[in-house]
C-alpha cells in the first residue's frame, strides 16, 4: 500500500478532525452569520479530552484542524495541487487586512502553493459550517480532476 501522507511535512489546513496526526490550530469563533478562525500561538494535538468537550457538537464545527495532506488520497488533490486552495482564492473574498497569525503557516500545503492569498482568506473557512453562504458551498465542492 502506497503511504498516503508520504510527505509529514506538508499540512492540509482544512483536515478533519478524525484524520489521523491531526492538531487543532484555530478555534471557530465571530458570529453565526461570519464565522472566523481565532488562530492558536500553538498547535496542540486533538486528543479525546478535547473531543469530549465539544459534545454534543462536532469538533469540526469549533475546531479548525490540520493534519498531514492526503495528496493522492484526497478529493481535492489533482496530482499537483489543492484544487481547494485554488477555488478559495479564485472565489472567496479576503477577509484578513494583514497575514493572520497561523501557527501552521510554514508547513502548510496552502501556503505553499498560493502564498499570502491563501491566507488572507482562510479564517473564513469553517470545516462544519451548517449556516455556510451558497458561494462557500460551492467553494467546498471537489471539481473533476
Amino acid at each position: 500500500m502506497e503511504n498516503i501522507a508520504a510527505d509529514k511535512t506538508t499540512l492540509c489546513p482544512s483536515a478533519r478532525p478524525e484524520s489521523e496526526d491531526s492538531v487543532v490550530f484555530g478555534i471557530i469563533s465571530g458570529t453565526v452569520a461570519e464565522p472566523r478562525v481565532a488562530y492558536l500561538k500553538q498547535p496542540q494535538p486533538l486528543t479525546d479530552e478535547l473531543i469530549a468537550k465539544a459534545n454534543p457538537i462536532t469538533p469540526a464545527e469549533i475546531f479548525r484542524t490540520a493534519a498531514p495532506c492526503a495528496t493522492k488520497a484526497c478529493q481535492h488533490f489533482d496530482g499537483q495541487d489543492c484544487r481547494l486552495a485554488t477555488r478559495i482564492i479564485e472565489k472567496l473574498p479576503t477577509v484578513a487586512e494583514e497575514l493572520p497569525p497561523c501557527s501552521i503557516r510554514r508547513d502548510c500545503r496552502w501556503w505553499q502553493q498560493e502564498g499570502k492569498a491563501a491566507c488572507m482568506r482562510c479564517p473564513q473557512v469553517i470545516t462544519d459550517n451548517y449556516n455556510a453562504s451558497e458561494l462557500a458551498i460551492k467553494v467546498a465542492i471537489p471539481t473533476a480532476n
